[in-house]
């Protein structure tokens, strides 16, 4: 991981966060001013910055020898992705405020509490690394993928209208990919050089969406210690994505109304009205006209949004594209957990384009991702599919830590990669709980894994005793040997297989991980290290 670089001239405040970032496990470089940084990232160069350069940047205000306001701009102009956290004595929070306005991603008061100093800067790693591995996909892959006539009437629409700034409104059912159009818009409009982001007004609590869209004040109400951006803010320039708008609170859809019509809001406790400079977009799965009817939406909130619409075809409607879609996913599952990619035979792609996909690309993704983790063999042929799409009438599983085997030093992503075809961007669910294990499937596994205790999923054929025969069996191997470490061997194993498969089933997201086994970020992060699965 790189290290986080720690500006300022003050001696006891470097050595104060270098030491309790150390105690969780996160690298640090310090500098005692700005020239240093700027002559330190001239060093590394423009084509080094990727690996060598900071995960993130703490820098103080007012330093001997430079400004931390303007190291910011300096960075930001150099590398605009780079989450920069601004320290600050309580004097200078007019200053810190206006350093957003420079594109800090958040300032912290002095003297600061060192447990929440630590948390502001893991979530901006965690920001950091979601945005290393976006552009990276971005730059790698095609933005959407699509022969089908009604998806080529999506592209030539987005063509259309990649030179305007038009409000436009993606209607299609859940998993159809709006999100991705949304972005495709963002990127070939003039605002493409701006920001993108992205709210599920469904997704935040009626309490927290107002602070979410709008920001608030400090002191605004319990627990706001500090001035908050809100996601109009951060896309200033840029575009916002509202996902989901069917399910806006009717009270919030006024204030949106207000921004809409006049450009301009306040945040949560603020007596300054705002300019937001920002193009809407706006997605639903819903039918807003009925909405209306209903009384749930307001029709002119409704009007605004509807200056043009473009609908996005559910799966069913696009089947041609099932094939290359199929082939493109399970690339991309491959590439994330570190195996060969597989191919699948054109009888098993013709049932799987007879299935109506209720979930959509959504679903179809999952469907791969469970095929490379679960298909017995390096060829996918029908009798692999998931039984949803065979027809069985089967319980959903769990996926278990023994189910599949990554390559060695293969690794898992950190989060949740930028989409790459026409999905959405949400985190992919656990695969194996939407689709059952077909016990022919687990039986292959058991005898091509004769070195791993197999552990088959809850309502597969396989019966629990034949799974503790095998580690019994494992066991005595070991004992056989001569070997005096076997709980070390098979716990390793164990431990190994466990944590992988918690990362897979989080999309590498090391937080969510821990919280599911039921353990600390930091045994985890310990772990991975111990097992060598960095």
């Amino acid at each position: 991981m790189k290290p986080i670089w720690i500006v300022d001239d003050d001696q006891s405040i470097r050595f104060v966060l270098e030491k309790a970032l150390l105690r969780e496990e996160l690298p640090t470089r310090s500098f005692t001013n700005p020239r240093e940084v700027l002559a330190a990232l001239d060093d590394i160069g423009e084509d080094d910055i990727d690996n060598q350069g900071p995960q993130v940047l703490v820098s103080d205000i007012r330093m001997p020898g430079g400004s931390g306001l303007d190291l910011l701009g300096k960075v930001k102009e150099r590398h605009p992705g780079l989450p920069v956290i601004i320290m600050t004595a309580f004097s200078d929070l007019d200053s810190a405020v206006s350093a957003f306005q420079g594109g800090a991603f958040e300032y912290l008061p002095k003297p600061f509490d060192l447990p929440k100093a630590v948390e502001l800067i893991r979530r901006a790693v965690e920001e950091s690394q979601r945005e290393e591995v976006s552009e990276e996909r971005m730059a790698t892959t095609p933005e959407m993928l699509g022969q089908a006539p009604a998806m080529q009437d999506v592209f030539r629409a987005i063509g259309r209208l990649s030179q305007s700034n038009v409000t436009v409104l993606i209607t299609g059912e859940s998993g159809s990919g709006k999100e991705l159009v949304a972005r495709a818009l963002h990127k070939h409009s003039p605002r493409a050089n701006g920001p993108f982001v992205a709210i599920n007004t469904a997704a935040i609590p009626k309490d927290l969406l107002e602070s979410e869209l709008f920001g608030h004040e400090r002191g605004a109400f319990t627990g706001a210690q500090t001035m908050r951006r809100g996601r109009f803010e951060q896309a200033e320039g840029g575009t916002l994505f509202l996902d989901e708008i069917g399910d806006m609170p009717f009270d919030l859809q006024t204030r949106l109304l207000r921004v809409l019509s006049d450009g301009h809001f306040y945040r949560v406790g603020g007596h300054n009205a705002v300019k937001a400079n920002v193009r809407v977009i706006a997605a639903t799965h819903q039918d807003l006209e009925q909405r209306v009817k209903d009384g749930v939406f307001r029709e002119d909130l409704f009007h605004r949004l509807n200056v043009i619409r473009l609908r996005l075809p559910a799966l069913r409607e696009r089947k041609e594209d099932v094939p290359m879609l199929t082939r493109h996913f399970l690339q991309q599952s491959a590439k994330q957990l570190g195996v060969e990619p597989k191919r699948i035979a054109d009888a098993a792609l013709v049932q799987l384009s007879q299935f109506s996909f209720p979930g959509n690309v959504r679903q179809l993704e999952n469907i791969c991702h469970w095929l490379t983790v679960m298909a017995p063999a390096q060829v996918i042929e029908a009798k692999d599919l998931p039984p949803e799409v065979l027809g069985a009438a089967s319980g959903p599983v769990a996926l278990n830590a023994a189910s599949f085997r990554p390559a060695p030093g293969g690794e898992l992503p950190e989060s949740r990669p930028a989409p790459s075809s026409v999905l959405p961007t949400a985190p992919v669910p656990a695969v194996a709980a939407e689709y059952p294990v077909p016990s022919s499937a687990v039986g292959e596994l058991i005898e091509s894994s004769p070195d791993l205790p197999t552990s088959p999923p809850a309502g597969a054929s396989v019966q629990v005793s034949s799974w503790e025969r095998d580690l019994e069996s494992e066991a005595q191997a070991l004992l056989a040997s001569g070997r005096h470490d076997v709980w070390d061997e098979l716990t390793r194993r164990f431990e190994s297989r466990l944590i992988l498969t918690a990362l897979a089933n989080t999309r590498g997201r090391r937080i969510e991980a821990a919280q599911k086994l039921g353990i600390g970020r930091n045994t985890i992060t310990r772990k991975i290290q111990e097992l060598g699965l960095e």
